[in-house]
């Protein structure tokens, strides 16, 4: 069961292997780029091609939605052309009607196919978004502690939720906007030539006086959008940290000083939003005015093409509504680039999430452990020191065996490295020279999930999940049937206290338990522990957070739970392991005693000081 500290840091790892290929590339290519100016560039949206293309019939649909809805608003000049021509010379007034007829199923079709793309585009925003979730926690699930203790986990949620989010609008709607505004473009000029080759040219010209601020104006957007996107994780990881602490926070008065930080946090992220926004606007308001001063212009001479004969009043309208329709489909291109490359930002978080590399993982061909438990464990000779701190070892030389059913105790001081060995059997960590072996067979050649199944932990800090009792418990074996969950609580001595609760098993526990006395997390916990039933226990400090009464009734429960299965026991009240076979004794990282209870206090060694500070009396 891992758990692992969140801390705050100022990167990400970036490496190899990871669910989604194309984003990890493109976070690698942003690691090697580094320093250098970045250029506005979609190529992060690429990455989620994959996505996108899982479910094709909602594709074709959407996209068939969005050619004929984009055709039939392109009929429509063609229509008011014929009927100012030909409904207005009085030759036919039944041609009016005719083409209003045609107006009228123009805008049904319109409408129809609106609302199918509409519906078609946010159905695979929503669903592209769900799947990116779910592959992007799927990934993080692979990461070990050396990962978490380097993250804080705000900065992680925000990547989870808000940048994902921020996906959302640009795999669907702004997607398809800026797809059917292409059509749109693209049909629009088209007509235009058609329609005027002379007019066509005088907008050609107009062309690079739009595009070329849109292209140099995305690059500032972009860079807003991800300093936005920065700052707002920055604010939502110092609020998550001190909300999850909040009765620390409020022990030490320190309300007014933590909203004062967290206020000039939401302020500096609102500033880079404001900055992203004044962008936007200033590009948007560019590419409008461009855009209306072209088809004025246009207009001012087609207009004295007509009053010289050189062209009729209806071809001048279905050049100016098509025209229009390119302006229109520019103008919002303009907002769509500004949105893709914002959305674009998000993408490239994710995919430096993405493409962190999983510090522990399975090898190609892991040896099988035996099909039988045998629930041995050895250390050979292990060195380990922790990444954050290569320079100061943690573990020296250490070997020890622990036989099948055996109990044993790892005594010492704090820091001395006790925990340490937790991690290495979890394989939550590899050593840095010699072997840690599970059942004859180095974890390191292993599977870790194969060799973490035939592990239970009671850990010093329990994890409690804003969930029931019983699905708490459950944690230790997810398909396990109530009677089996109730079997293992009362085998823990938590039933006598959770049976008094107003809905008993189906309590809702609050977030990490806060509405459970410590004695009360730690039997939950144990219970999780027995009911996970496997060979190997490890107990750190099990009965730490007890008062003396729940202390016998738990040991007892745990000397029953310890029967016949292989026990490794941190205990500092040395009180809690007088029973166990050995007790090794670690000292800066090295087994310095190794021997019963009596024995070692027949040494007079450090055990024997350990065990006087706490057993003597104190003198009155």
């Amino acid at each position: 069961m891992q758990h692992a500290n969140a801390n705050p840091t100022t990167s990400l790892h970036r490496a190899e292997a990871a669910p989604s290929q194309p984003l990890k590339q493109v976070a690698e290519r942003d690691v090697q780029t580094a320093g250098k100016k970045p250029r506005p560039s979609l190529e992060p949206l690429l990455a989620l091609k994959p996505y996108i293309l899982r479910y094709p019939r909602m594709v074709l649909l959407a996209m068939a939605a969005l050619i004929v809805s984009a055709i039939a608003m392109l009929i429509v000049p063609v229509a008011m052309r014929r009927m100012i021509d030909f409904g207005f010379s009085g030759i036919n007034g039944s041609v009016i009607n005719t083409y209003f007829a045609m107006l009228i199923v123009i805008g049904l079709v319109i409408s129809c196919a609106s609302a199918t793309r509409f519906y078609a585009v946010n159905w695979l925003g929503e669903r592209v978004v769900s799947d990116l979730r779910a592959d992007v926690f799927r990934h993080l699930a692979t990461l070990g502690p050396a990962f978490y203790d380097k993250t804080h986990s705000g900065e992680i949620m925000s990547r989870l939720t808000a940048d994902t989010t921020q996906l959302k609008s640009a795999c669907g709607s702004t997607l398809s906007q800026g797809l059917r505004n292409t059509i749109m473009l693209i049909g629009a000029v088209t007509m235009m030539f058609a329609t005027s080759p002379q007019l066509s040219g005088l907008v050609l010209l107009a062309i690079p006086l739009i595009v070329f601020p849109l292209m140099g104006a995305g690059r500032s957007v972009r860079d807003k959008s991800r300093n936005a996107q920065d700052t707002l994780a920055d604010a939502s990881a110092y609020a998550s940290e001190n909300l999850g602490a909040m009765r620390t926070l409020q022990a030490y008065t320190n309300e007014a000083s933590v909203t004062g930080r967290f206020t000039a946090a939401v302020d500096r992220s609102f500033q880079a939003t404001e900055s992203r926004l004044f962008a936007r606007a200033a590009l948007t308001a560019t590419a409008i005015f461009i855009v209306v001063a072209s088809i004025v212009a246009v207009l001012w001479y087609g207009a004295t093409l007509v009053v010289a004969g050189e062209m009729t009043a209806g071809r001048l309208s279905q050049f100016v509504l098509y025209s229009t329709f390119a302006g229109a489909a520019l103008a919002e291109l303009a907002e769509v680039w500004g949105e893709l490359t914002q959305a674009a930002g998000s993408a490239g978080r994710l995919g430096e999430l993405l493409a962190v590399r999983p510090d522990i993982v399975a090898p190609a061909n892991p040896v099988e452990l035996p099909p039988e438990p045998l629930g041995t464990i050895s250390l050979e000779g292990v060195d380990f020191a922790y990444p954050g701190r290569p320079d100061q070892p943690t573990l020296s030389a250490i070997t020890f065996d622990v036989k099948r059913g055996e109990t044993v105790a790892l005594v010492g001081p704090s820091g001395a490295g006790k925990s340490t060995v937790f991690n290495l059997l979890l394989r939550f960590y590899d050593p840095v020279h010699g072997r840690v072996s599970i059942d004859g067979v180095d974890v390191k050649s292993a599977d870790p999930h194969a060799v973490r199944s035939r592990i239970a932990l009671v850990p010093q800090d329990i994890a409690i999940f804003a969930d029931t009792i019983s699905e708490n418990i459950r944690y230790g074996s997810p398909q396990a049937s109530d009677d089996a969950v109730l079997r293992a609580a009362t085998a823990a001595y938590a039933d006598e206290f959770i049976v008094k609760m107003e809905r008993g098993y189906d309590t809702l526990l609050g977030e990490r338990g806060v509405t459970l006395s410590g004695g009360q997390r730690q039997r939950i916990a144990i219970a999780r522990a027995i009911l996970r039933n496997a060979p190997i226990l490890l107990l750190d400090e099990a009965t730490s957070a007890l008062d003396a009464n729940s202390e016998i009734e738990v040991q007892r429960a745990l000397e029953e739970v310890m029967r016949d299965r292989t026990t490794l026991v941190i205990a500092h009240r040395l009180a809690t392991v007088q029973k166990a076979d050995r007790i090794l004794v670690i000292d800066k990282g090295r087994i310095v005693e190794d021997g019963t209870h009596a024995s070692l206090v027949a040494e007079r060694g450090l055990y024997a000081q350990l065990a006087e500070l706490q057993f003597k009396s104190t003198p009155h």
